[in-house]
């Protein structure tokens, strides 16, 4: 039994709580903590409602190294699940290294004047968190995450070698509105506007946004678009998945989006870089955010399925061969069970799987780790348990 706060109070946030609510066994106490009390108190009441279970919450500043520190030397909670944004990662790592806590996120940090996705700031972590004795799990979300684990699970039951990875991620629901998105538009539209990059033959390949398009034929939702991008789990996957000759990831979008999107683009609104209004500076893409639907409000209205998986080739007993490991998930599922779309529910689960796997010592090594660094197993066995079942099958070789 052991005490978790969770940072963040947005739609991961709030499906984290639910199923950490659904396990007092494991999360034998919750604290809830944003910069908006108000989101926080209205998380815990629907808690509370669907399980018995009470939530503690507080008013805080993620950026706040200080006052989260003070926080956690108060209450004094086994791990940290950081589910703000990924400019917070840093700050909450450190406050986690000054309180004697662990630590876990979904997504790599970023810096906030700058769209780049890189691990190296908090690789640098390693030995700090090794000499303080604390876990730092990395991108325990479903990709970054799961798609890790999946990797990581092929390695060591399905291939004697692998050779290439493509990661899919499909969206077949729709929402009902003319253009929002599924998770924090600032993230997303930072995440699909920047330049396109895959790993192959031991370099990276640069191409301009949304330019390498493929149809993707997937189990359960069909034929989809598939646009490449670049996704943070390749780079620590090209480090960790021996022989790797090519690793690409996909996301699929409709023509109705990516319209919506590049207008959007040719009249400014999603430049990070800041611009004066009436003396104050800001950046347009946060306009954006504020007046787009929050991702939060569209479970109730969102129908269909996403399928997320990872195609992957390689050598097993002298035979080449293809599988797709996959889960698939209802949006108005999701709903029902913590008010929620799937796109929060798919990042929500992992995030409170991770945090079972460091607080059962599956995973509690000291150090910063990525997730496909540890031992998949218990975490694959925890995915079927906790709602992201899985599945594998042969494809035909291209």
């Amino acid at each position: 039994m052991s005490k978790v706060i969770i940072i963040g109070a947005g739609g991961v946030g709030n499906v984290v709580c639910h199923k950490c609510a659904q396990s007092p066994a494991i999360f034998s106490e919750i604290i809830l903590a944003s910069r908006t009390l108000e989101k926080c108190h209205s998380i815990a009441q629907t808690v509370k409602e669907k399980t018995g279970q009470a939530i503690k919450t507080y008013a805080i500043d993620a950026d706040d190294v200080a006052a989260v520190t003070e926080l956690l030397k108060k209450e004094k909670p086994e791990l940290l699940i950081n589910v703000a944004l990924p400019y917070q990662d840093l700050s909450l790592m450190d406050a986690c290294l000054n309180a004697g806590v662990h630590y876990l996120d979904t997504a790599n940090y970023e810096p906030p004047h700058e769209a780049k996705f890189e691990y190296k700031w908090q690789w640098a972590y390693q030995e700090r968190f090794k000499e303080a004795g604390l876990t730092a799990l990395l991108g325990s979300g479903f990709d970054p995450g799961v798609t890790n684990v999946f990797c990581a699970y092929a390695q060591k039951h399905l291939f004697d070698s692998i050779e290439t990875i493509d990661i899919l991620d499909a969206n077949a629901g729709d929402h009902g509105y003319p253009f929002a998105t599924n998770f924090n538009p600032e993230i997303n539209i930072r995440e699909i506007t920047q330049k396109g990059r895959y790993w192959e033959n031991g370099k990276w390949v640069e191409a301009e946004p949304m330019s390498i398009h493929q149809k993707y034929t997937f189990p359960v939702v069909g034929e989809q678009d598939a646009y490449l991008l670049y996704h943070e789990e390749l780079e620590s996957l090209i480090e960790n998945i021996t022989g790797l000759k090519r690793i690409r990831f996909w996301m699929t979008f409709s023509e109705k989006y990516l319209t919506h999107l590049k207008v959007l683009e040719n009249v400014g609104m999603t430049s990070i870089e800041p611009i004066e209004i009436k003396g104050q500076k800001i950046q347009p893409i946060e306009f954006l955010k504020s007046v787009l639907p929050d991702p939060a409000s569209l479970g109730e209205r969102t129908q269909g399925k996403t399928c997320i998986g990872c195609d992957i080739t390689g050598i097993k007993d002298g035979q080449k061969k293809r599988i797709f490991i996959y889960n698939v998930c209802d949006h108005q599922s999701c709903y029902q069970e913590v008010l929620s779309q799937a796109i929060s529910y798919t990042t929500g689960v992992p995030a409170r799987l991770g945090g079972e796997m460091i607080l059962k010592n599956h995973w509690k090594k000291p150090g910063v780790w990525n997730m496909e660094q540890m031992d998949p197993d218990p975490f694959m066995e925890g995915l079927m348990a906790y709602g992201l079942p899985w599945e594998v099958i042969d494809l035909p070789l291209k």
